[in-house]
């Protein structure tokens, strides 16, 4: 029986936080008790007690499989640590973002994101943690049309993202990507600006948006990456996206906001107080109140540091835990189930204590059950010697 009742915690619920204990029955919480201590309970000394942080992008798979050029690992391999690491961070769901797109410069390609998947789709029933697949897929490319129905029977497929490949429109700028490539492909600037107009030209006829919406709408949430104009958040919201999903300019969040679309932005962007490539900053955007949750993009400790910054900027832990975990769920479909701690859900949830700058993470329960604890919570330990 997977009963128990863990005790002397600073529980943080969707609308308020206070000392007391929350009683799991079965995997379900079945009851929150403020202000009571039990002397049967697991003592959780006063610790942060949250829903577990649902990350509904990371690239770190892929980083796992691929941490050098050229450097490659098996897929469960890579999905095992990378398993530890998220549960070590407090996440207890994790959207691994899948690149569906034709781009073998990056180990990138539509039936290798399908195999991959599929690989998904087994590890995950052994996993610490929940797994699912994010879709990162391309609509510039007839590629996908012979890919749509073999998607379909990707069990772990959760979120859809349109992930535009027309180069210089969205994330990095053409000058950009004329630095860039003139480098890897060894031509002159004027050479790769030309051959960037012939790949924009032949990219731009080509768009499958209405075909991907037509088989996904009904399986699960749609979305679209890295809008940066107006005209892309309008392109994505007539296509059924209901997320956009790191915009990388006020004017798009704004008029994602103003389409009714919800806002994704990195972990990593807030704590760091800005984009590491120079685009919107997180921070900015929460100002204007356009983002409704975050994601670890690449960095997992993120999540949960991100929440305590929020704290110490003023928000109540309340407000700052739903940006990781009941609004996370909410565009997921998932709130009945998990992302807040309230009875009748899954006891997914993180006890964790404030560290200077980063939450250090001591206990995980997922469905009830406890997938990681730190050996100080088992028992105290003293200081490594320097030698």
């Amino acid at each position: 029986m997977n009963n128990h009742i863990l005790t002397n915690a600073r529980i943080i619920t969707p609308s308020d936080d206070f000392t007391g204990s929350v009683v799991i029955e079965n995997g379900l919480i079945t009851d929150i008790v403020r202000g009571k201590t039990y002397a049967e309970g697991d003592d959780m000394r006063g610790m942060w007690l949250a829903p577990g942080c649902i990350d509904i992008h990371s690239d770190y798979l892929e980083r796992e499989i691929h941490p050098r050029p050229g450097a490659n690992f098996p897929i469960p391999m890579a999905f095992h640590f990378m398993d530890q690491r998220a549960a070590a961070c407090g996440l207890t769901t994790v959207l691994s973002a899948v690149s569906f797109s034709d781009n073998d410069g990056l180990n990138r390609s539509f039936s290798q994101a399908v195999s991959q998947s599929r690989e998904i789709d087994e590890l995950r029933k052994g996993a610490l943690v929940r797994h699912f697949v994010h879709a990162r897929l391309n609509p510039n490319t007839d590629t996908v049309l012979e890919y749509l129905a073999s998607m379909l029977s990707i069990e772990s497929l959760k979120l859809v993202v349109y992930n535009d490949a027309i180069p210089g429109q969205r994330q990095f700028t053409l000058d950009d990507l004329v630095a860039k490539r003139a480098k890897l492909w060894g031509t002159s600037d004027h050479d790769t600006r030309q051959r960037l107009y012939q790949q924009i030209e032949e990219l731009s006829r080509i768009n499958h948006r209405d075909a991907i919406q037509a088989v996904f709408t009904e399986v699960c949430p749609l979305g679209s990456h890295d809008d940066t104009t107006v005209e892309h958040v309008e392109e994505a919201r007539h296509f059924g996206a209901t997320l956009s999903e790191m915009p990388t300019a006020l004017v798009a969040a704004r008029k994602a906001r103003e389409l009714g679309m919800l806002i994704c932005m990195g972990a990593p962007n807030y704590v760091r107080g800005g984009s590491h490539c120079g685009n919107l900053s997180c921070v900015d955007a929460m100002r204007e109140g356009l983002v409704d949750m975050l994601c670890s993009d690449y960095h997992f400790p993120t999540m949960l540091s991100a929440a305590l910054m929020m704290m110490r900027d003023g928000l109540t832990p309340s407000e700052a835990i739903r940006y990781v975990s009941l609004n996370p769920a909410r565009i997921l479909r998932l709130d009945s189930v998990i992302g807040s701690i309230e009875s009748g859900k899954e006891a997914d949830l993180v006890a964790f204590r404030h560290k200077g700058s980063y939450a250090d993470v001591a206990k995980v329960w997922v469905r009830g059950l406890v997938r990681y604890q730190t050996a100080a919570q088992v028992m105290p330990y003293p200081a490594l010697s320097a030698a």
